[in-house]
């Protein structure tokens, strides 16, 4: 019987003081770790710790989730890795990293991706290995029924993996949460959920070195979560990235990851067809000075004159906040073959696209990096956009 850890942290912390972070998760009486069975996956019978003292800092795992997963992997487990579906660059680094971890302790583990992911991520090691469900639903089924363990990686909620999300509800397996997302649900038993992490690549490094074994980090496993850190951090220019973000980069770059190599591969590997998208994404952009707000939009057509390939509109919404003054900016994406609109929000400052983005259109994320979805037109979608703006006009001058 294992633990049901349920660790949210949401304050701002500012030193080392771990003992008063710490919640209790031990009978007083019997001294026992308090468990739950696998039947009360789904039940809100379970210990969850919200508001931390604003004097401590818990940059990395604490006591009882290092216990726990100590327990849980101190024998060989078929184990399941799961990310997001339209994996980034984050969820892909950091599944692979924790999937490469885990084969060196002797686990049978395995990711399972709800759908495929950008072509410019399927440089990094191991990425030929990763089950895609929507081309191997057979394979992918059979893994999920048969798992010990569960990781749900870069996501807090089921809902978030398409077509798997029947699979893992199912599932008997012990499920792991790692991820820096707000608002996580309730669906696993152990959780390491911290918003104030860069990256979910971050807190992997966290729980490898929580565990003891930093030394087994190599150059693979090294390169996935440098390249995971990268791409969530805006390369290091986001509001998330820590003096400790800098100093797991500095760990993975002497354990041999190519940081310019992660780059080039990255950033710097373009078609012709996708600068011709950018131009086209460009040549669109609205910009609405009133509300420091610029958006972009892409129809189907546009998409497909382009020969628009997975991951070819990767980084086109930041384009906006380059502009002096703008504060917010959108992409507004179609996708037919779903039915639906696909956006990305972004922004500077203190103006929440998070809270955006959940309260109007069916997202959410972090503070400046949020997406969403419409289920109506572009013309609906965009019109209803701009006619939120001015309720946040003021949030949008602060």
């Amino acid at each position: 019987m294992l633990p049901l850890l349920k660790i949210q942290l949401k304050t701002s912390l500012t030193t080392s003081t771990l003992d008063t972070c710490i919640p209790p998760l031990v009978n007083k009486t019997t001294k026992e770790l308090i468990s739950v069975s696998n039947s009360q996956r789904f039940k809100k019978s379970f210990i969850r710790t919200k508001v931390y003292p604003n004097n401590c800092i818990l940059a990395r795992m604490n006591l009882e989730i290092t216990q726990a997963i100590k327990a849980l992997l101190e024998t060989p487990q078929k184990i399941v890795i799961v990310p997001h579906k339209n994996p980034d660059g984050d969820a892909i680094g950091s599944t692979l990293g924790l999937w490469h971890y885990l084969i060196k302790k002797g686990h049978e583990a395995v990711i399972v991706s709800p759908n495929d992911f950008p072509k410019f991520l399927k440089w990094m090691p191991g990425s030929e290995k990763i089950v895609n469900f929507e081309k191997e639903a057979s394979a992918a089924k059979d893994l999920i029924s048969k798992a010990s363990v569960i990781f749900t990686l870069d996501f807090n909620h089921l809902g978030r993996i398409g077509q798997l999300q029947p699979l893992l509800e199912e599932a008997t397996a012990t499920f792991v949460m790692i991820d820096h997302h707000q608002e996580p649900s309730d669906y696993a038993q152990i959780m390491y959920s911290d918003v104030r992490m860069s990256s979910t690549c971050e807190m992997v490094y966290n729980f490898v070195e929580a565990l003891g074994d930093t030394d087994l980090i190599d150059p693979e496993i090294g390169i996935c979560l440098y390249t995971g850190i990268m791409t969530d951090t805006g390369s290091f220019k986001f509001s998330s990235t820590t003096s400790r973000t800098h100093k797991v980069v500095a760990q993975l770059i002497d354990k041999g990851a190519k940081n310019t190599e992660a780059h080039n591969k990255v950033y710097d590997t373009n078609t012709p067809s996708r600068l011709h998208l950018l131009g086209c994404a460009l040549k669109n952009m609205v910009i609405l000075e009133e509300y420091h707000t610029t958006y972009i939009t892409l129809s189907q057509e546009e998409l497909d004159q382009c020969e628009y390939k997975k991951g070819d509109t990767e980084g086109f919404v930041n384009y906006g906040l380059t502009l002096e003054g703008i504060k917010f900016a959108v992409i507004f994406i179609e996708n037919k073959e779903e039915g639906i609109i696909k956006i990305s929000f972004r922004s500077e400052g203190t103006f929440s696209v998070n809270e955006f983005a959940r309260n109007h259109f069916n997202g959410g994320g972090h503070t400046n990096a949020s997406g969403g979805r419409s289920d109506v037109s572009m013309e609906e979608t965009t019109n209803f956009f701009k006619s939120l703006l001015p309720k946040y006009k003021e949030a949008l001058e602060a």
